[in-house]
């Protein structure tokens, strides 16, 4: 099985400028990395912070091969109609590159609570739920005319997007519910606090995907050996499990510079890259 190989960072404290983030992705390609997901946040555990989705459109323009996308974006606190434009619009600058990362998102740096947003999780569940819908008709072209229990959209029809956009759901559980939200989409990224997942954790997520189509299951991690500690993460079990992709976490209280010298070292272990 062949594995892609991405980078996975966040937008703020040392990576904070997106100049910086803009070379990052250019070295990254050279480097032989397959895609770099940067995090969606509007405030952050350390400043500066930039904007994720201005960045990924610059970083469209000095790559070529990379899978771009965010890694990623808190759905319940943005009107879905915007991420969907915005979305398209990297997609098409891109070449069809986009991967839309998509999650109820978390209150941790105050994404909810600093703006006066609600953060109940049953609630941001349900405009996650109704927010991806509307995001996928809005790409299909379709003539909208929606009456949600959150949402109101009148929309003609109009050219679908060019391109697949492909979603990937974040979780940070593994909740039924969850688990039926991403066999909807195309993708899975489990995402469980400090904990890196297993070989036997991917077995029980595969299990539990559809398996009559194409379906990513992404893992991040550390296993880079450019690291100033030796990481063990088990690449080849967890590809053997199911993993499709394998992120490399890049951390805000690591410097720049080591953060860049992980980039140039290229993807780790022996496993090939997707095409």
């Amino acid at each position: 099985m062949t594995v892609g190989y991405g980078i996975y960072l966040p937008p703020f404290g040392p990576f904070g400028d997106p100049r910086d983030l803009v070379e990052l992705a250019r070295r990254a390609e050279a480097a032989g990395w397959d895609g770099v997901f940067l995090w969606d946040h509007v405030t952050g555990a350390r400043s500066p912070i930039v904007d994720t989705w201005s960045t990924l459109a610059a970083m469209t323009q000095v790559t070529e091969r990379l899978r771009l996308g965010p890694m990623v974006t808190p759905l319940p606190r943005r009107r879905p109609w915007v991420v969907a434009r915005q979305a398209a619009t990297v997609s098409r600058l891109s070449g069809g590159r986009l991967v839309l990362g998509a999650g109820l998102g978390s209150d941790e740096t105050g994404d909810f609570g600093a703006f006066g947003e609600q953060t109940g999780e049953r609630l941001r569940s349900a405009r996650l739920d109704e927010g991806l819908g509307l995001v996928r008709r809005i790409w299909a072209g379709e003539e909208i005319r929606h009456e949600g229990e959150h949402y109101r959209v009148s929309l003609d029809a109009t050219t679908p997007e060019p391109h697949p956009l492909p979603i990937w759901i974040g979780s940070s559980t593994g909740h039924p519910r969850v688990l039926e939200r991403a066999a909807r989409a195309d993708g899975i990224f489990p995402n469980p606090g400090e904990r890196t997942l297993t070989p036997d954790d991917v077995c029980g997520l595969a299990a539990a995907m559809p398996r009559d189509r194409p379906f990513d299951i992404v893992v991040r991690g550390n296993a880079s050996p450019a690291w100033d500690e030796p990481q063990h993460a088990d690449l080849a079990g967890l590809a053997e499990a199911g993993m499709t992709w394998w992120l490399e976490s890049l951390f805000w209280l690591d410097s720049l510079e080591l953060s860049m010298q992980v980039v140039d070292a290229g993807p780790p272990g022996p496993l090939g890259t997707r095409p």
